[in-house]
C-alpha cells in the first residue's frame, strides 16, 4: 500500500476514532475509579493504574493503523472485515459503560468475552487481505485476555 493523500487522512480519521472511542469510554469511568474500584479485591497480577491509559493510547493507534490497512487495500471484498472492526471497537466502548459505569463485573466479562470473539475474527478475515493489519491486532487480543482475566478474577473474588 502506498502512502498518498487519501491514505494518510484515513490513517488520521481511524486513528483519531480509536483514540476518541477509548477517551469517551474513559469518562464513564471517572466515578467508579475513585470509589468503586478501589474497594474491589483485584489479581496480584493487576498492573499499575498508570499502565493502562499507556497501554490503550498505543493499542488504540495499533488498531486504527489496522483498520487503515484493511479500508486502503487492493481487494475490494473486506466489507465483512470493516464491520468486524467496527462491533469490536463498539464492544470495548461498551464495557466501559457495564463494568465501571453500572459497576457490573458480570456484565463486563460477557461484554469482553464478545469483544476477545469479535477481535480474533478480525484478525483471521484480516489476514487474508494484510497480513500486518492481522498482525497490528495481536497485541491488542493478548492484552484483552489478560484484561479478561483481570475482569473475571474480579467477577469471581467480589
Amino acid at each position: 500500500m502506498k502512502i498518498d493523500k487519501k491514505t494518510s487522512i484515513s490513517l488520521l480519521v481511524f486513528v483519531v476514532l480509536c483514540l476518541l472511542m477509548g477517551y469517551v469510554g474513559s469518562l464513564f469511568q471517572e466515578d467508579a475509579l475513585l470509589n468503586w474500584y478501589p474497594t474491589l479485591d483485584k489479581s496480584p497480577l493487576t498492573p499499575p493504574s498508570i499502565a493502562f491509559p499507556i497501554v490503550w493510547t498505543i493499542l488504540y493507534i495499533m488498531m486504527g493503523v489496522s483498520i487503515t490497512l484493511i479500508v486502503n487495500g487492493k481487494n475490494k471484498n473486506r466489507t465483512v472485515c470493516y464491520k468486524v472492526f467496527s462491533w469490536q471497537l463498539i464492544a470495548n466502548f461498551m464495557w466501559s459503560i457495564l463494568f465501571f459505569h453500572f459497576e457490573n463485573p458480570l456484565w463486563g466479562l460477557v461484554d469482553i468475552v464478545v469483544l476477545d470473539l469479535l477481535a480474533i475474527l478480525y484478525a483471521f478475515l484480516a489476514f487474508r487481505f494484510s497480513r500486518w493489519a492481522s498482525i497490528l491486532f495481536v497485541p491488542y487480543i493478548v492484552w484483552l485476555l489478560f484484561a479478561t482475566y483481570l475482569n473475571g478474577y474480579i467477577w469471581a473474588y467480589n
